[in-house]
């Protein structure tokens, strides 16, 4: 007799990931299935956290697997889903009773394969309860082993090596598989941190103010996105360290601003709740995307400030005069390395080659735009990775391109890294607790 899966957390998580390693994201995945089902608040805890944890721990789990199986390599991608899932709730849910995810995980697996595949869940899951999971071989280099051990590829490990150091990437790796935060950027058009801090408290949530960006909460205890504040606009969802690139810039309420590769719009609803008779233009190559950003807008009322266009950055030339922009915001496109706590399954997609061909377009935009800022006008450059590659090394040869621009200090309304030698910021993962980011500033002189 079959049991109905439909709100089962455990069955969707293994359902999730099936996706997730053929390519879909994460976190647009999660979404569609807590949208679709009537899941509970502590289911779509429970499945969010599974999903998210297998991701973070993929390299490991296979390792396990590939120990603890005579033949992996003949598992159906399904079946290692659900004994990565099972060996994620077992190590790290101190909550979950073994007896309970062993008998979620064999109903799993007989509903959906053999009596065979039964067979072997069990097996495997009674010998991990027996035995631990299997430790990693001391045959494999010090960098293999950090490569299971923390779950991230081997060519991000010594990248990070050459360009940190080890001590400060130990750093980084030991945090990176942990759950990111949730935080949300206060719409000042409508409420007041401390009001909205009240209120969000008042519906069951914890809620602290950001060490990170001015005007920001980090919220636990409940999905924000829920709520019907969120609905009406009071605030949104962001994450700190993606609120700085904003920040950081000199707004004037009359400015006329562009935002490139602005789509889902959180930087571009930002920038427009600073506005009165201003406007912002959000430009964005995929022409799918833009109707999000204008929902954003319309949901906090900040639409009459908001323009959209679809467009490649690149080709700006052919839309803007030259010097029509007060402010320019490249948030680039990048590997998005930074994120690798929200989006893990990134840092198994990308490769060394993937940073190198970012680079190049990141550079195309930001000599696309230049000629549109106004002389003595503002341009922020941002990524939401840490690689040299994609930040500094772009930024040097911008510079070196563009005499008529110099670099000026990033300074964020919470005086992050006062202290820092250069005039750029760099935001890593174990800094805060926040996503990966890197912004620097540039005025143009002539």
């Amino acid at each position: 007799m079959t049991t109905n899966n439909t709100n089962n957390p455990r069955y969707l998580a293994v359902k999730t990931l099936e996706k997730v390693s053929d390519g879909a994201y994460s976190n647009l995945q999660i979404s569609n299935v807590i949208d679709s089902t009537k899941m509970n608040e502590k289911d779509i805890r429970l499945f969010t956290n599974i999903v998210y944890g297998v991701i973070q721990h993929r390299l490991t789990f296979a390792y396990y697997i590939d120990v603890l199986v005579k033949h992996p390599h003949k598992l159906k991608q399904w079946v290692k889903e659900l004994l990565y899932s099972a060996i994620y709730q077992m190590q790290y849910l101190d909550k979950v009773p073994n007896r309970a995810i062993f008998n979620e995980s064999i109903k799993i697996a007989k509903e959906r394969g053999d009596d065979g595949t039964r067979r072997l869940v069990t097996a495997v899951l009674h010998k991990i309860d027996r035995n631990g999971v299997p430790e990693i071989s001391h045959r494999l280099s010090d960098l293999e082993k950090q490569s299971i051990s923390a779950s991230v590829p081997v060519w991000l490990i010594q990248q990070l090596n050459n360009q940190v150091g080890k001590q400060k990437n130990k750093s980084i790796l030991s945090t990176i598989n942990q759950a990111a935060n949730q935080s949300i950027r206060v719409n000042l058009k409508k409420t007041n941190l401390e009001e909205l801090q009240a209120q969000l408290s008042d519906l069951g949530f914890e809620v602290r103010k950001s060490e990170v960006a001015a005007d920001a909460l980090v919220v636990s205890n409940g999905v924000a996105a829920h709520t019907d504040l969120f609905k009406q606009g009071f605030y949104t969802i962001q994450d700190e360290s993606a609120m700085l690139p904003v920040q950081s810039m000199d707004i004037n309420s009359s400015d006329v601003i562009l935002d490139t590769c602005a789509a889902p719009g959180g930087k571009t609803t930002q920038i427009a709740e600073q506005l009165d008779d201003g406007f912002v233009v959000a430009v964005d190559l995929h022409e799918n995307k833009l109707p999000k950003i204008i929902k954003n807008a319309v949901r906090m009322g900040l639409d009459q400030n908001v323009k959209v266009k679809a467009m490649d950055a690149t080709n700006v030339n052919d839309e803007f005069s030259d010097e029509f922009f007060d402010k320019i915001l490249v948030d680039a496109p990048c590997s998005g390395l930074g994120l690798i706590r929200r989006k893990p399954e990134i840092k198994y997609e990308k490769q060394l080659k993937d940073v190198t061909d970012l680079s190049k377009i990141q550079s195309e935009i930001l000599d696309a735009v230049a000629p549109k800022l106004k002389v003595n006008g503002q341009l922020v450059y941002s990524t939401c990775t840490i690689l040299n590659q994609e930040n500094s090394k772009v930024v040097k040869q911008f510079l070196e391109t563009h005499p008529n621009f110099e670099s000026i200090k990033v300074k964020t309304k919470n005086n992050l890294k006062p202290n820092e030698n250069s005039d750029y910021l760099k935001v890593f993962p174990d800094d805060y607790g926040s996503d990966g980011f890197y912004i620097a500033g540039f005025k143009r002189v002539k």
